[in-house]
């Protein structure tokens, strides 16, 4: 069976400050919960290749990646799928980064999974699913605070 989640997140900041963020790999640790990311080989383009540690301590697994589309757009946003390569998640996943004007942007993360062990593995999954997509969900904020107390939101030009 394969799975489709999909979460969103607004940011209240410049779509390529938000693309620069979540695409500095390593850094997802700071808001991805109890995973470490590795740059392994050009991790910023069509090829790369990275992966990352989910676990606490030494309980946990690899999951390798490689990107298999690197797409850049003029507003400063982007999109980067990568293939899930590992034993224990495999399928497709993406971050999109869509710019709502000039300072503010949604960021959009996507998993396509392959749920092992077949009709009790999909059974599984329906009470999974919902704790997983609270874990991303808080992730996903905590990127979005991170990267707002950072880049903090500048009046317009001309506005008081």
């Amino acid at each position: 069976m394969r799975a489709r989640l999909q979460r969103e997140v607004d940011v209240a900041a410049p779509a390529s400050v938000v693309w620069d963020y979540v695409t500095d790999w390593p850094r997802q640790q700071e808001w991805v919960p109890l995973t470490r990311v590795e740059d392994l080989e050009a991790a910023d383009r069509l090829g790369g290749r990275f992966r990352a540690w989910t676990g606490v301590g030494g309980l946990g697994f690899w999951d390798p990646m490689t990107i298999t589309a690197w797409q850049r757009t003029p507003d400063g946003g982007g999109r980067c799928e990568v293939l899930h390569l590992g034993s224990v998640v495999k399928g497709e996943g993406e971050f999109a980064v869509v710019a709502r004007g000039d300072r503010a942007s949604r960021f959009v993360w996507a998993e396509v999974v392959v749920v092992p062990a077949g009709p009790l593995g999909a059974l599984a999954w329906r009470f999974v699913r919902p704790l997983v997509e609270r874990v991303v969900d808080r992730g996903l904020r905590t990127m979005r605070d991170r990267v707002e107390r950072a880049h903090p939101a500048r009046p317009a030009r001309g506005a008081r």
